[in-house]
C-alpha cells in the first residue's frame, strides 16, 4: 500500500483540492446540457417535431455507454501508466469535447463530441480517486472520498444554473464555452503532479499487475457485494432524478415552483449527507471495522420508508420527506467509495474503480429510466417510484450483509505488502 500510516503522503491535499476542483467541473459539464436541451432542440429541429425531443434524449446515453465502455480500457492503463498523465490527457480531451458542443452546426456533430466527453470521463472517473487513495491513510478515506464526491450534488446543480443564466444573457453556445476553459486549465496542472506510487525506492520495486490479480477483483466478496449495492443505487438515483419533473406535476406542482425547490434539496441534502457519511464511517472504524458498509447500508434503509411516506403525503409536507429521503440516500458517496478502494491492491484499483462503473451504469441508470417509464405507463406514477423506494431499500439490505467480509478483506489488503 501507498499510505499504511494516518498521516498523509506529502502533496496529498494538493491533490484532493485539484481532484475536487476538476470534480465540480464534471459535473457542471454533464449537467449543463440538460439546463439548455430546449434550446439546443430548437436549433436544430423544426418546431412541432414529433421526434425532435426523443432525438436529442439521445445526448444522454450518447455520453453515458461511451463513459461506462470506455472507463475498463483506460482504467486498465491508469494501473499501468501514470495516472496524473491520464488524468490531465482525459480532462483535456474532455473539455476540448465540450468547447466543440458549443461549435456544433450539425445535430450529428453534437452527438459526436457527447460521445467524446464520454471517453474524457471514462478515464479520470477510475484514475481520479485512485490517486486520492494512494495519498491517504486507511483511517481517513472515508472523509476524503466524501469530499471528493461533494462536488456531485453542488457541481449537479451548479450545471442547472450556470447552464440557464449564460443561455439567457449569451446563448446556448457559449454555457459550453465557458465550462470547458477551467477544465482545460486543471487538466494541464495535472502534468505537473507526480504519482504517489513514484517515490524513493518504490519506482524500481514497483510490479505490474498480473491476470491472477485481475481475477482475483471478482472473488473479493466485499467488492461484489459493493458493485451490487451501488448497482441498486444507482438504479434508484438515475430513475429518481429523470422521472422527478414527470412525477411533481403528476402531484399537481408547478414546474416553475418545484423543480428550483427540489434542485436547492438535492444541493443542501446532498451536500450535507456526502460529507457527514465520511466522517461518521471513519469515527466509527474503531468500533465497527465494517463501518463503511453499516453506515452506506443504513442510509439506504432509512431513505426507503421516507420516500415511500412521500409518495402518500400531501405537499408541502411531502418536500420534507423528500428532503430526509434525498439526505439519507447520499451518506454512501463517501464510505461505499473508499471501501472500493480499501478492498483492492493498488496495481489494479484504477482497474476496480472502472470495472465498478460499467457494473452499476450498465445495470442501474443505464435502463432504469425507460423501465420506470414503462411502469408509469402501465400504471402511474407512484408505482414507479415505489419500484425506486424497493431498489433503496434492496441496496442498503445488501450493503448490510457485506460488512463482516469488508472488515476482513481491508485487512488483508493492508497488511500486503507494499507495491
Amino acid at each position: 500500500m501507498i499510505a499504511r500510516e494516518s498521516k498523509a503522503n506529502p502533496g496529498a491535499f494538493t491533490a484532493l483540492a485539484l481532484l475536487l476542483g476538476i470534480n465540480l467541473f464534471n459535473y457542471i459539464d454533464r449537467f449543463v446540457l440538460a439546463a439548455v436541451e430546449p434550446n439546443i432542440r430548437a436549433a436544430f429541429f423544426a418546431p412541432g417535431d414529433p421526434n425532435a425531443m426523443a432525438t436529442t434524449g439521445l445526448l444522454a446515453p450518447a455520453f453515458l455507454i461511451t463513459y461506462m465502455l470506455s472507463a475498463p480500457v483506460l482504467g486498465f492503463l491508469a494501473d499501468r501508466f501514470s495516472r496524473w498523465i491520464i488524468v490531465g490527457i482525459c480532462v483535456i480531451l474532455w473539455s476540448f469535447a465540450t468547447a466543440a458542443s458549443g461549435f456544433a452546426m450539425t445535430f450529428a456533430a453534437l452527438f459526436v463530441t457527447r460521445i467524446f466527453v464520454g471517453i474524457g470521463e471514462g478515464g479520470y472517473g477510475p484514475a481520479a480517486p485512485t490517486i486520492l487513495i494512494d495519498y491517504f491513510a486507511v483511517q481517513t478515506r472515508g472523509r476524503v472520498m466524501a469530499i471528493f464526491c461533494g462536488a456531485i450534488p453542488v457541481g449537479s446543480a451548479l450545471g442547472y444554473v450556470l447552464g440557464g443564466l449564460v443561455n439567457a444573457q449569451f446563448g446556448w453556445r457559449w454555457a459550453f464555452y465557458l465550462v470547458a476553459i477551467p477544465g482545460l486549465i486543471l487538466g494541464l496542472v495535472c502534468f505537473f503532479q507526480t504519482d504517489p506510487r513514484v517515490r524513493a525506492g518504490v519506482r524500481e520495486e514497483r510490479k505490474r499487475a498480473s491476470k491472477k490479480d485481475y481475477m482475483a477483483l471478482l472473488r473479493t466478496r466485499s467488492f461484489v457485494f459493493n458493485c451490487l449495492a451501488q448497482t441498486a443505487m444507482t438504479f434508484a438515483l438515475g430513475g429518481l432524478a429523470f422521472w422527478m419533473s414527470a412525477y411533481l406535476i403528476f402531484r399537481n406542482q408547478s414546474p416553475a415552483r418545484a423543480t428550483p425547490i427540489f434542485g436547492g434539496i438535492t444541493v443542501v441534502a446532498g451536500l450535507l449527507s456526502t460529507l457527514l457519511g465520511g466522517f461518521v464511517a471513519d469515527r466509527l472504524q474503531k468500533r465497527f471495522s465494517g463501518s463503511y458498509f453499516l453506515v452506506s447500508g443504513l442510509g439506504m434503509i432509512l431513505a426507503f420508508p421516507l420516500l415511500v411516506a412521500m409518495l402518500y403525503t400531501p405537499f408541502p409536507m411531502a418536500w420534507v420527506f423528500l428532503f430526509g429521503s434525498v439526505f439519507f440516500v447520499f451518506l454512501n458517496t463517501g464510505p461505499s467509495n473508499a471501501a472500493l478502494a480499501n478492498v483492492t491492491g493498488s496495481r489494479v484499483r484504477a482497474t476496480a474503480f472502472a470495472l465498478n462503473i460499467l457494473i452499476i451504469h450498465f445495470f442501474g441508470d443505464a435502463f432504469s429510466p425507460p423501465l420506470l417509464g414503462l411502469i408509469a405507463g402501465r400504471s402511474n406514477m407512484n408505482m414507479a417510484f415505489l419500484v425506486i423506494s424497493g431498489a433503496m431499500l434492496v441496496s442498503g439490505i445488501i450493503w448490510l450483509f457485506g460488512m463482516k467480509a469488508l472488515a476482513a478483506e481491508t485487512a488483508a489488503v493492508e497488511n500486503q505488502p507494499a507495491i
